[in-house]
């Protein structure tokens, strides 16, 4: 993902992608690799490590509630529902997924908090920016593509001077994601007094973190933390395959660095806290330089939106989003819509779409028309069969490169993050993804998603059976590789 001729993808040998103008597979790096990678995959834990627990009763399980003041309190998932913004269907889905997923959460859920959409790069990087310029104490970046050129270069020159104003800046970047960014783009981050730290570096030379971790494990997180006040995630890069915006354009065949078609959130309140949280946990975990300093900050109330940061960590065999992404779409009672970059799903995450459509709910998936890599394109594409004869709605976005990863349930439940619907972000991937439990945002969200499908082709039954060949055997080949992309 990148500007001009060098891009990268957020997929290429599962998230791994090298460089944009190489393919997967192409070019020396991936030669190099992807033995490391294949070894690394054959010992990754089986989906199944992230399942859900097992079903309580909704009244029997207190839920973990954290306040504005910053007291925990907790109540059984009845009596927490109440004080959420939502209508009867939500409250019934929200009471038994609160109940199921608690004991395998590690953070309370936090009122007090207010969230703002930004859809595609440029909204994205106006909101960013603008924090960052305002930023009074500290600044924490953590993602997967640093990138140099327009956006990166304005960010590294938005940094050095927030660092001469006294602003205590942190940098964590994933070295596989970024390993086309200039070495000295670093070092003059570096050299403006900025800690910068390389996640699980590609050199073995350079590496000093988790001695857990393989090369196939790499920090697909998207946070940016400012002053403990604000925090960003979602889908976005620093990378120049977002200059433009997603929707109005009538390109038929539109190129890869056209726009992507992405999501971003902006949160403000005491859910803050968990963001940075997360951050001085991989800062640690990497044995970065400048040691983590425990910085108290009061959070005021920003809003009435419940939230909470869920993260995987294949350190640990958890995945989070997956946890809570299952349960809700077990409880959905009426609506499921998902937009997603990346689908190639495990077998749990289909019977639970298959078993949401056939007792009545209406399951719609956004899912990309063409892709920066083939082969989780067409893996994904083999389930379609299977997803519409259960009566599953697909839409493939074709007029820009989708690489959103959101949901929205029942007009209540929403997740914004990085985590994509593939074994990649289940197993192998460090990911972060807000949940958001709030009709007001729920509305946003579907009406988002209602832009995403008007701007989109329906995938019938009968158009899906009449597909050619050529189409089958990419199907078929990308198949028997889904675990590793």
């Amino acid at each position: 993902m990148t500007s001009g001729s060098s891009r990268r993808t957020d997929s290429c040998f599962g998230n791994a992608s090298f460089d944009g103008g190489r393919e997967c597979f192409d070019g020396a790096w991936c030669v190099l690799l992807v033995p490391f990678a294949l070894a690394a995959c054959a010992t990754s834990p089986a989906v199944d490590t992230v399942g859900l627990p097992v079903r309580p009763s909704p009244a029997s399980v207190e839920v973990r509630v954290e306040h504005a003041d910053g007291a925990l309190r907790t109540d059984p998932s009845p009596k927490v529902v109440q004080q959420l913004d939502a209508d009867r269907v939500g409250k019934e889905l929200l009471v038994h997924h609160l109940a199921h997923v608690e004991d395998a959460l590690a953070t309370p859920l936090v009122l007090g908090n207010d969230a703002h959409l930004l859809v595609d790069g440029p909204a994205t990087y106006r909101a960013m920016f603008a924090a960052i310029e305002k930023a009074r104490r500290r600044i924490h970046l953590e993602t997967y593509i640093l990138e140099s050129g327009e956006q990166g270069d304005r960010l590294a020159r938005l940094l050095a001077a927030k660092r001469r104003q006294g602003v205590e800046i942190r940098v964590l970047y994933d070295s596989v994601g970024s390993l086309d960014t200039p070495p000295r783009y670093f070092e003059d981050l570096v050299a403006a007094g900025i800690a910068v730290c390389e996640f699980n570096p590609v050199n073995p030379l350079k590496l000093a973190g988790d001695p857990r971790l393989s090369l196939n494990n790499r920090d697909h997180r998207k946070l940016l933390v400012i002053d403990g006040q604000i925090a960003f995630t979602g889908g976005i890069n620093i990378s120049g395959v977002y200059r433009a915006g997603s929707f109005g354009s009538k390109r038929r065949v539109p190129t890869r660095d056209e726009g992507w078609r992405d999501t971003h959130v902006m949160v403000r309140g005491p859910v803050v806290s968990q963001f940075e949280e997360l951050f001085n946990d991989a800062w640690r975990e990497q044995r970065c330089p400048s040691p983590v300093v425990r910085q108290a900050t009061r959070t005021e109330r920003a809003g009435s939106m419940a939230m909470r940061l869920v993260a995987a960590d294949p350190v640990s065999e958890r995945s989070e989003l997956y946890v809570a992404l299952m349960s809700a779409l077990d409880h959905a009672r009426k609506r499921v819509w998902l937009t997603y970059g990346y689908f190639v799903p495990d077998e749990r995450t289909l019977q639970s779409l298959r078993d949401a459509a056939q007792r009545g709910v209406d399951v719609r998936l956004v899912l990309p028309g063409f892709s920066d890599f083939w082969a989780p394109f067409h893996a994904g594409r083999s389930h379609y069969q299977d997803l519409l004869s259960a009566g599953v709605h697909i839409y493939e976005r074709r007029d820009a490169l989708l690489h959103a990863k959101t949901a929205v349930i029942d007009g209540v439940w929403s997740s914004v993050g990085s985590t994509n619907l593939d074994w990649r972000s289940f197993v192998h991937n460090f990911e972060a993804d807000v949940l958001v439990l709030d009709g007001a945002f729920a509305q946003e969200m579907e009406e988002l998603f209602r832009l995403d499908q008007s701007a989109s082709h329906e995938v019938t039954p009968e158009q899906w059976k009449d597909r050619g060949v050529r189409a089958r055997l990419l199907e078929w080949l990308a198949r028997r590789w889904e675990y590793l992309l």
